[in-house]
């Protein structure tokens, strides 16, 4: 191909492009054709030229640029603008070269009639200042600023000075800012045109940060009280936010003498007469009470806190500010107004948890909360769903009392909430559970009731959603959950409901993150039997499974298996599975599977899995030698290449694999931990089994028995009540012995009774209890054993004693002897 035919060009859709070669004079004609499309692709191409032959486009190609763009059109402005940013950037030639022969066009074309070119240019320029030395910014310049400055000038020429000044004001020292910018800025700031006031007051910060804290004083503080006080609601609310960005260079006396008393004046004016600052009002309000914490009364404190308030409910309810009927005639510019408002409270509300201290949230700030989860804009819960780590951070301990907020979140009716949410669930979830209020290991989950439910339905709605993106990251995030809740949970909760998303749904990044957390579920499962089955349907239902698809996701868990398990695992359960899908009728899966081979192979050790080598190499050679398919063919020999080159690791650690070695072995211990850690579990159970059951006996043995002494009781009384029912003084007689049982019973023993062989009359004793068998004595008398010696357990004091009970049992009965004995003398007398 000659010089002439060197250019190839492509037209689609009436646009032009370019492949750029060596030769610049096609350019430099293409430029000079007068076609805007030609000459636009040239201009854009620039950074290229620039790089491949930086001499002949300075000296042929950018001048014909310069005069082209007197006259183009604003596609080539705002292309040519970018471009000369990109060469800038890119630093194709020295900033010295750059300033010559650029700078010059870019500052032609500042003052463009076109708004949005002329602000292309300017971002360019002042790209450009960061870039030039000092020397440059001043002759070039902040020279031409003194004069496009002046009120003579068009508005868009003193704009463009006030943004000018507030990048230069960063360039130079203090002193040359003083004697040579500040005059400027004192100019524009009383500027009679609004739109120059408020630029120039947005840029004061940058001014007041490049001449100090002193200058900053003496001259930026004032201008920015007079501005404050400006007819115009713009310039009012560009001051107010440079108040609100400048408090760190203001010292005590200033924040309380001038900016408090300013802050003030436009919190009270907000709801009554200047409405327009109420947005900004909101979204710096938590800087502003923290940056003029120090200075704060207990009431003004106070009253800042109720504002906040009063901003996080303003549209829900009635406002004191506002007359009724306003209220009716809401306009809906109000209405979003208002939305914007609540907005930036959800924003702030970490700073005002600052502001009031993380102990006092639940007192002053809880109700706030409450109310901006549960408010009916989407925009507000999801800027509440955002800032929601950063409250559980600043609580600490304490965020315990914010588990029904999440709850409510993650069950939030918006995927936008959910998705915003899900961000820092990992994060919130560990807060919760840790520091949470019912902290321990007996059960995690009481620190976050209806923790599950919420879970389990904020998946399901993602599933049902078009928004696919949401459920994918879902369900990575959802792997965090063996970290928090218990391992049984875990199983019939979310497991199966991995394996069903991965075997049923048709988005494959949605399908590899289940599975992905689905091995995770698996890695930290803490019952054998249940991960064998597991196991046991990944193989049927995936490597097994009719659907190719599931196959192919089968290869993909595999390979998370290889991932997150130990060598020794996977070669154990799943390394013969994978080896038979050698022999799949599609050869998509043939083809996945050869290029997942070298990590099969990886997990091999000699002489160990000597065998599992000798499948590996056999599957090989029957692919190398049976497979029709010539893109599986090709890969397979791709893949046996790169398997020769490959290195088996061995049994003993190696020093070239020992990082690998070492992490495997890791796994290992840990897998082998869980094994024991469910076995000492079952013996743990078998014990607790077995002593439950030796509990259950000896209780339901006293039940019997004491069946069984209430019965005797109850045929004791019988047999006493018949035999005194005789005369007046047999009743008589009764009475007295039950009243002397009951002082018995109440009292200590007297020595002369604390021995039952000094009963005097032991025949009438035997007689007393003759009408009980001896069966219900030996059952009688084991009952009151066995209760009284745990009663004399029980109670220290009476351990040396003999058992008061027992002794009163026998106290009754000398009782009743000696009852017996007056008795016989009454009648005797008589």
């Amino acid at each position: 191909m000659n010089s002439e035919e060197s250019w190839s060009f492509m037209f689609k859709c009436h646009e032009f492009v370019i492949i750029i070669v060596s030769n610049i004079l096609y350019v430099y004609v293409f430029v000079s054709s007068g076609q805007d499309i030609q000459g636009t692709s040239v201009v854009a191409n620039l950074p290229v030229l620039m790089r491949q032959n930086p001499a002949e486009t300075l000296r042929r190609v950018l001048p014909k640029i310069r005069e082209v763009l007197h006259v183009a059109g604003v596609e080539m402005q705002l292309t040519a603008a970018v471009s000369f940013l990109t060469v800038l950037q890119e630093e194709s030639v020295s900033i010295h070269t750059y300033s010559h022969s650029f700078l010059h066009i870019i500052l032609q074309n500042l003052e463009h009639r076109d708004a949005g070119v002329s602000n292309a240019w300017l971002e360019t320029l002042l790209a450009v200042i960061e870039a030039l030395p000092k020397e440059t910014v001043r002759h070039e310049i902040l020279n031409s600023l003194v004069s496009k400055a002046q009120l003579s000038q068009t508005l868009q020429s003193r704009l463009v000075s006030c943004k000018i000044m507030g990048k230069v004001a960063n360039k130079f020292e203090a002193h040359t800012i003083k004697r040579e910018v500040l005059p400027l800025v004192k100019s524009l700031c009383q500027d009679v045109e609004y739109e120059v006031r408020t630029c120039m007051c947005r840029q004061l910060e940058h001014v007041a940060r490049g001449i100090g804290t002193e200058l900053t004083k003496t001259v930026v503080l004032p201008e920015l009280v007079e501005l404050a006080r400006d007819e115009g609601s713009s310039v009012r609310l560009a001051a107010f936010e440079t108040l609100v960005n400048l408090l760190d260079m203001f010292d005590a006396d200033d924040r309380s003498q001038t900016v408090l008393p300013l802050v003030k004046s436009f919190c009270e004016k907000s709801f009554k007469a200047d409405e327009s600052i109420l947005v900004s009002l909101s979204f710096h309000l938590g800087k502003l009470c923290n940056g003029l914490y120090g200075i704060f009364t207990p009431e003004q404190h106070l009253r800042f806190l109720e504002f906040y308030k009063k901003l996080s409910t303003l549209g829900l309810q009635q406002e004191n500010g506002h007359n009724d009927n306003q209220l009716h005639l809401q306009t809906l510019e109000q209405e979003k107004k208002y939305v914007s408002v609540r907005k930036n409270c959800a924003y702030n509300f970490p700073a005002m948890i600052v502001f009031v201290d993380p102990k006092n949230f639940h007192l002053e700030l809880y109700s706030i909360f409450f109310c901006l989860c549960h408010d009916p804009e989407v925009s507000v819960r999801y800027t509440m769903a955002i800032s929601f780590f950063e409250v559980a951070k600043l609580l600490n301990s304490d965020v315990y009392t914010i588990h029904k907020e999440l709850v409510t979140l993650l069950q939030d009716e918006s995927l936008e909430v959910l998705d915003a949410l899900v961000g820092h669930l990992p994060e919130i979830l560990e807060l919760m559970t840790n520091r949470g209020e019912n902290n321990g290991s007996e059960s995690k989950l009481l620190s976050i009731p209806d923790l599950i439910p919420a879970l389990t339905t904020a998946e399901q709605r993602a599933a049902t959603s078009l928004k696919w993106r949401t459920h994918e990251k879902l369900l990575q995030k959802y792997a965090c959950l063996p970290h928090i809740i218990s391992s049984d949970q875990i199983y019939y909760r979310f497991l199966h409901r991995m394996l069903t998303i991965i075997l049923t749904n048709n988005v494959l990044p949605v399908q590899k993150a289940a599975a992905r957390t689905l091995c995770v579920y698996l890695r930290y499962n803490r019952k054998q039997e249940q991960r064998h089955e597991v196991i046991q349907k990944l193989i049927e239902q995936l490597g097994q499974g009719k659907s190719y698809w599931n196959r192919l996701r089968f290869l993909d868990t595999c390979e998370f298996i290889m991932e997150l398990f130990s060598k020794s695992f996977f070669c154990k359960y799943f390394f013969l599975p994978v080896l038979e899908l050698t022999h799949d009728p599609v050869a998509n899966v043939r083809m996945k599977l050869c290029c997942l081979l070298p990590k099969v192979k990886s997990t091999l050790k000699i002489p160990t899995d000597k065998h599992l080598l000798q499948k590996l190499e056999l599957c090989i050679r029957k692919l190398l030698c049976q497979e029709k398919d010539k893109d599986v063919l090709s890969i397979v020999k791709r893949t046996v290449l790169e398997l020769d080159r490959m290195e088996i690791s061995v049994d003993a650690f190696q020093k070239r694999f020992y990082e690998n070695d070492l992490l495997d072995q890791e796994k290992e211990r840990q897998e082998h931990l869980l094994l024991e850690m469910e076995q000492l579990e079952k013996q743990k159970q078998k014990n607790e089994g077995r002593s439950t059951n030796i509990t259950d006996k000896i209780f339901e043995k006293k039940r019997r028995d004491s069946k069984t002494s209430s019965v005797l009781a109850k045929s004791i009384n019988l047999s006493i009540s018949g035999s005194s029912s005789g005369t007046s003084a047999g009743k008589e007689e009764k009475k007295s012995k039950l009243v002397r049982s009951q002082s018995f019973s109440t009292q200590v023993l007297h020595p002369k009774y604390s021995n039952i062989d000094k009963c005097p009359n032991r025949s009438s004793a035997i007689g007393y209890t003759s009408s009980v068998s001896g069966m219900g004595k030996s059952c009688m008398l084991s009952f009151c054993d066995d209760s009284f010696r745990t009663h004399s357990a029980g109670n220290s004091g009476n351990a040396a004693f003999p058992s008061s009970s027992s002794r009163n049992i026998f106290n009754s009965a000398d009782q009743k002897n000696n009852g017996n004995k007056e008795s016989q003398s009454r009648k005797m007398s008589m």
